[in-house]
């Protein structure tokens, strides 16, 4: 899918008119409508429908009405003309109340109405501000996103464009150009995550990083097996020695063109396949496994677009990558590990691995980075999926700044978040009278999601952090808005939204 900008003050006039018989006739005309603001309660026809009743026979007011056309966003209603000697398709599009989450959600359904090759014309954004172009444009390229194995290749018809028609010269090109960019993210975390576990060892998700790395201006390193050994990352190497492909740490860094003193760690989960280890989970729930290192996909994505973004922020991302399997060699109920800077905890359940590697990534990134600020991202606990359902992630955090930062990236960006309370009377749930810490409250099920948060802050060394548990919305059942069936890349709109908001 492509967007692209056609500057035309008359919305669909000049182009109908002047249209010969010879020339390329787009196959959908997108004409948005507007929920009703208030009585009567009838949606209201956008720029471009007037200029098309001519060719219509009937009112746009009586398509939408025959279509039963709420306006609702992503509604659609539709009729055919004959334009030259070729039918084209007129679509209304609803709109809802043309915020950016709704012509986010406006722009995906025209994606899956527009096959490959085919070329959409729409007046959707010709009387939006920029902040909606760019949302629209965002849904249209997200909601087009496929993901597939399927023996043939790729069709031969190539990719479907959509122009979106403006009032004037120049109007939204930058917003549209970087919601290109944030969408070509998103579907770079969703390729990562998406990628089946027969694929995805630790290793290739480190040779993918350090890939990406090198095309987008960023300094990588990849820990080995032996040299996490030597550094005492005993929770990614305890979390990986089920699996006959060993684990990796992998660090990205990114140096602006003028350099901040603010310098902004990033850390994902990367486990790239989930059994639960001895812990083993049932069939049902390993089917998704593969976007357990969704966390860490988002990671890696975001870091590839902070350039072009032009963040100013000095950003360190890691991803620890291990395989969760269970075998001779795999981490038993009762051991004890010690991780990066010395602590031990007790590993009461091995399906609760992410904390294990992000617990040695946090110790890393305080030790030995000093940063200002860290967050962590990881599909983490089904206790968060079960609190927030599958469209937003649980946030914790230790500054209150911190938290309202994220919280309004994640309502701009459309990966919205609710922040969650570190509730100090539950950390005695992770003592253990043989080591530091245990992995799991060990009074069983309680506050799943908060005793996780609470393990981890234990390895934040007092910096300011935020945890985005991202279990339930990293992943879909179904094509939803913007959101593609499989994983959805959460967290890398909302990455980079603060990122470019953050202060120098």
């Amino acid at each position: 899918m492509t967007a692209a900008l056609a500057a035309d003050p008359h919305p669909f006039g000049t182009y109908l008119s002047g249209l010969a018989e010879d020339e390329a006739v787009p196959a959908v005309l997108a004409v948005p409508v507007r929920s009703p603001d208030g009585p009567p309660d009838t949606p209201v026809p956008g720029p471009g429908a007037a200029d098309l009743e001519t060719y219509l026979g009937v009112s746009a007011a009586d398509v939408i009405g025959c279509g039963d056309l709420t306006g609702r966003a992503g509604e659609t209603a539709q009729s055919v003309i004959k334009l030259g000697a070729r039918p084209c398709t007129v679509l209304f599009l609803g709109v809802g109340d043309a915020s950016p989450a709704a012509l986010r959600r406006a722009g995906a359904a025209l994606a899956r109405r527009l096959p490959a090759g085919q070329t959409a014309l729409s007046t959707a954004v010709l009387d939006a501000p920029d902040e909606g172009a760019a949302a629209f444009t965002e849904g249209l390229l997200l909601g087009s996103y496929q993901f597939t194995m399927k023996s043939g290749g790729a069709a031969a018809a190539g990719p479907a464009e959509v122009r979106l028609l403006r009032a004037g010269p120049e109007g939204h090109d930058g917003p549209v150009r970087q919601a290109s960019l944030l969408a070509g993210a998103v579907a770079l975390a969703r390729d990562l995550a998406n990628t089946p576990s027969m694929i995805k060892s630790p290793g290739w998700l480190a040779d993918e990083a350090v890939r990406i790395a090198a095309e987008h201006g960023l300094s990588s390193r990849v820990w080995t097996e032996a040299e996490l050994a030597s550094g005492g990352f005993g929770g990614v190497l305890g979390v990986g020695s089920g699996s006959a492909r060993p684990p990796r740490l992998i660090e990205l860094s990114y140096q602006p063109a003028r350099p901040t003193q603010r310098h902004v760690v990033l850390i994902g989960k990367g486990i790239t396949f989930d059994s639960g280890g001895l812990s083993l989970k049932p069939n049902d729930s390993m089917k998704m496994m593969k976007t357990d290192m969704a966390g860490g996909a988002a990671v890696i994505a975001a870091m590839s677009a902070l350039a072009g973004l032009g963040v100013q922020a000095r950003v360190t991302g890691l991803v620890a990558a291990a395989e969760n399997m269970p075998s001779g060699t795999a981490l038993r109920v009762g051991d004890v590990i010690k991780h990066y800077g010395g602590r031990t905890v007790e590993v009461l359940n091995t399906d609760a691995e992410g904390r294990l590697v992000l617990a040695d990534a946090l110790a890393y990134a305080d030790a030995e980075l000093a940063p200002d600020v860290m967050v962590d991202v990881a599909t983490l606990t089904g206790a968060a999926r079960v609190a927030l359902g599958s469209v937003m992630a649980a946030l914790y955090a230790t500054d209150d700044g911190l938290a309202s930062a994220l919280l309004d990236a994640g309502t701009a960006s459309g990966d919205r978040l609710w922040r969650m309370p570190l509730a100090d009377d539950y950390r005695d749930a992770l003592e253990s009278p043989v080591a530091d810490l245990a992995n799991v409250a060990r009074n069983g099920a309680r506050a799943g999601s908060i005793d996780a948060a609470l393990f981890l802050r234990e390895f934040t060394g007092g910096r300011p952090w935020a945890h985005l548990d991202i279990a339930g919305a990293a992943r879909s059942t179904s094509d939803d808005g913007e959101n593609t069936k499989g994983a959805t890349g959460f967290g890398t709109r909302l990455l980079l939204r603060w990122l470019a908001a953050t202060p120098a």
